[in-house]
């Protein structure tokens, strides 16, 4: 019972619409995201995940070299940052839309 309570006040608190459901926070000093992450039936985790000071740069290239380098904390689940930065930030086409700057010297994929 006393899970039930806690996750009721961390979702108000952080403003989320549900358990695994990221939300953006532009106000945050240093994280782009947050979700309450739910394995099983009692534990729930309050999860910061995204540099907010990274640029937009979500090109294929760099999706597939986020990808490779975070293969081990991607696998881990639901319950590590990595997981969520790539389903919610660098999912292709379900994930953010946002296209990387004109000014963006590196060029990642083919051209």
């Amino acid at each position: 019972m006393a899970h039930t309570k806690r996750q009721e006040a961390l979702i108000k608190r952080y403003a989320l619409k549900g358990v695994n459901k990221p939300k953006l926070t532009p106000k945050h000093k240093t994280k782009k995201a947050v979700v309450l992450a739910k394995t099983g039936d009692h534990k729930i985790k309050l999860i910061r995940f995204g540099d907010q000071k990274s640029g937009h740069n979500y090109s294929a290239g760099a999706r597939r070299a986020f990808k490779s380098r975070h293969a081990k904390n991607i696998a881990k689940g639901k319950s590590s940052a990595a997981y969520w930065a790539d389903k919610f930030l660098w999912s292709g086409p379900s994930g953010r839309k946002k296209s990387p700057p004109k000014s963006q010297k590196k060029v990642y994929g083919k051209k």
